[in-house]
């Protein structure tokens, strides 16, 4: 595709600025939000565990509606679906409520991952997606907007609260409603056969026979657990800290992420994927000693840096390796091996390390008090000293077991130029 109009590239990119907003109001400060309503450690992870379940189910459901549907109409029912499962769990108070309705929502939004990047890349130049793509970070760090202003004009403070599932399902319905307006995307699959098999990327299981690649998986998924840890408890530690505006405060992270992002190419180029990914598990290492050292040393400053190294963490390390599996891979395999890697990750990596964290932090937490007078206190220098020591073992591992080719190195390194 040569070109675009400027009409469907506003309309793309206003896609992809609604799409992740409507995410990132509610999930952010969820976990504060679950807190408020008393529930126990395992409940907790159950309900923040939606996304990983999400994630799972997301890869067939796209399958499907690649072969049957217009990608623009099922994104339109499925933020429409999405927007009605938020805008009930806002007025639940059950557990089991609360946890059924953030799966449901998520079976609907996760599929609109691969949507929104399809509908993208077909009325788009290859060149000019990733500055369509941007706007949904950019969205993602705009939802802290509305915290800010529903400071400024009633006063009250949303976080910890249920008003952003309420922020998260109108964004949901406007985004429903703009997806009508999309262009046309008739599923590229039409009349082909249906295959869980291939849905699911089990076929690329066949490139765990190389160990490098089998140690870059292993350690991916190890990598989400202290990497969930601060995407869904990040937020009840800064809430117990007394911190303010926690989405705005998080999402410094995702605003940095954008200058990562445009570095990712220029590390590949000049270190190699190995390094490039290295440097991500350093920026992991770094953030956990950020919040250890923060607390030890009482210097809440220090906690901005474990928020600001996000973007090279998500960069160098998860970006990088979807490079790395790209060029691994054979053709007839790429997208397969992508959906193994987030299956991997985002998926089953992200269901373990959100119960394991949730077991983690109950571990460390008291109740002080009875019924309503009732207080957990948080011991959180024994969390943080167990998630760097768990990040140092894993970067080590890595720097020992990882060893890719010299020709997968200059393959990764001239798809980063």
């Amino acid at each position: 595709m040569a070109s675009m109009s400027m009409s469907v590239r506003i309309r793309l990119s206003i896609m992809m600025f609604l799409q992740f907003m409507l995410f990132a109001v509610w999930s952010v400060p969820l976990a504060a939000y679950l807190n408020t309503l008393g529930l126990s450690g395992f409940e907790r992870s159950l309900a923040l565990s939606s996304m990983a379940i999400g994630c799972l189910a997301s890869p067939i459901i796209g399958m499907i509606a690649d072969r049957y549907f217009a990608s623009q109409k099922v994104l339109a029912v499925l933020n429409l679906l999405g927007a009605g499962f938020l805008f009930a769990a806002a007025y639940m108070t059950s557990p089991v409520s609360v946890t059924v309705l953030l799966v449901l929502q998520q079976l609907c939004y996760m599929p609109t991952w691969g949507l929104t990047s399809a509908i993208a890349m077909s009325h788009s130049p290859s060149d000019k997606f990733p500055q369509i793509r941007v706007f949904g970070t950019v969205g993602w760090v705009a939802s802290g907007l509305f915290s800010l202003a529903a400071l400024s004009i009633w006063g009250a403070k949303i976080d910890g609260t249920y008003i952003p599932l309420l922020c998260g399902a109108g964004t949901s319905l406007v985004a429903a409603l703009l997806a009508l307006a999309l262009p046309d995307t008739p599923p590229p699959a039409k009349g082909k056969k249906a295959s869980i098999v291939d849905a699911l990327g089990l076929r690329s299981f066949a490139l765990l026979k190389d160990p490098s690649f089998a140690v870059f998986m292993a350690i991916s998924l190890l990598v989400m657990i202290p990497f969930s840890l601060y995407w869904w408890y990040g937020s009840a530690f800064l809430k117990d800290k007394g911190f303010e505006f926690i989405t705005i405060t998080m999402n410094w992270g995702q605003a940095v992420e954008m200058f990562f992002i445009l570095l990712v190419p220029v590390a590949l180029a000049k270190l190699g994927i190995k390094w490039t990914m290295v440097i991500g598990l350093v920026a992991l290492v770094a953030r956990y000693a950020f919040f250890l050292a923060g607390g030890a040393c009482d210097q809440s400053w220090m906690y901005f840096g474990a928020i600001l190294v996000h973007g090279a963490i998500f960069g160098f390390f998860f970006v990088g390796g979807q490079v790395y599996v790209d060029k691994k891979a054979p053709p007839e395999l790429r997208a397969q091996a992508q959906g193994l890697i987030f299956l991997m990750t985002f998926g089953l990596g992200l269901l373990v390390g959100t119960f394991i964290n949730g077991a983690l932090i109950e571990a460390y937490t008291t109740t002080v008090g009875v019924g309503a007078e009732a207080t957990k206190v948080y011991e959180w220098g024994p969390i943080w000293t167990i998630t760097t020591i768990s990040c140092v073992v894993l970067l080590a591992a890595f720097l020992v077991f990882f060893r890719p080719k010299v020709a997968e190195q200059a393959a990764a390194a001239q798809g980063g130029a």
